[in-house]
């Protein structure tokens, strides 16, 4: 089990909000000019929204950093035209998967609910010979967790995050920033639990999956994205609990065709996963 460590960190680097319940709206006189103002910001996010989904798919670069440990780089391509998937490398040693590879670098995907990363063929276990490993995300957000980012629902990506805005209960304009050489506009949104809608379970299960281990409770989500020229965003960030996560989009293109390996190069850790977390709850 020299490889449960780097897995609880690579499987959960990728987090993101898809939110599914509506927003109450405001009702008093008092609150009117809050409103309007809010609503002008809704707006602006409605547009970067639908300009992100209809793209399908972008070359990112990404860090993840939790509990006060290094942060963990990421870049590749991010799908979600058809389904959410992805097809990145991240730095090994700083995902802590030394033993699994001796390649500076790491390939992870992510198909249809699963994770996948390019291994070095291991002298036992189940990854005996193998290629690949694979841990299923109900190891890593629970079952009903998982269940949200299968098939073609796009929940997870990127995508699926920008739409989760309009559930915020709290939003701000941060005013004009520049952002890899781009003018953007940087708003911040705040969704707290009763907001989270079906994803809410996932999200603040606590120790009880490697989500939640490595982020501790999350009570609310604290999203910042700066937009620029054509409505799309340049840079999106999520803190959860005690992991943020920062994405910059590189490019946007179409639906990018991401692939599982052939299972008979893959070896599946997702029980022994499930098993290392309920020991490490008792």
């Amino acid at each position: 089990m020299r490889y449960t460590r780097g897995v609880v960190w690579a499987g959960v680097v990728v987090a993101a909000l898809a939110g599914t319940a509506g927003c109450g709206a405001e009702a008093t006189k008092k609150a009117a000019e809050a409103v309007s103002h809010a609503d002008t910001i809704m707006a602006a996010l409605g547009r970067a929204t639908d300009r992100t989904e209809s793209q399908g798919s972008a070359e990112v670069k990404m860090t993840t950093q939790a509990n006060g440990a290094a942060p963990i780089a990421m870049e590749g391509t991010y799908s979600w035209g058809d389904g959410y998937a992805y097809d990145v490398r991240m730095d090994t040693k700083a995902a802590k998967m030394e033993t699994l590879t001796r390649d500076p670098s790491i390939r992870a995907l992510f198909v249809d609910g699963a994770y996948y990363y390019d291994i070095d063929p291991q002298p036992s276990g189940p990854l005996k010979g193998k290629e690949w490993m694979k841990v299923d995300g109900s190891a890593v957000f629970g079952t009903a967790g998982a269940e949200a980012m299968r098939g073609n629902s796009g929940a997870g990506s990127p995508a699926a995050s920008m739409r989760g805005l309009k559930y915020a209960n709290n939003v701000d304009d941060l005013g004009k920033e520049t952002v890899g050489g781009k003018t953007t506009t940087h708003y911040r949104a705040v969704i707290d639990k009763s907001h989270m809608g079906k994803y809410k379970d996932a999200l603040t299960a606590g120790d009880d999956t490697l989500f939640g281990s490595a982020t501790g409770t999350v009570d609310a989500i604290t999203m910042d994205v700066w937009v620029g020229p054509g409505d799309l965003p340049v840079r999106f960030k999520e803190v959860l609990g005690t992991m943020t996560v920062t994405m910059d989009f590189e490019k946007f293109s179409t639906t990018a065709d991401v692939k599982a390996p052939p299972a008979a190069q893959t070896g599946d850790v997702t029980e022994l996963m499930k098993k290392a977390v309920a020991a490490q709850q008792q």
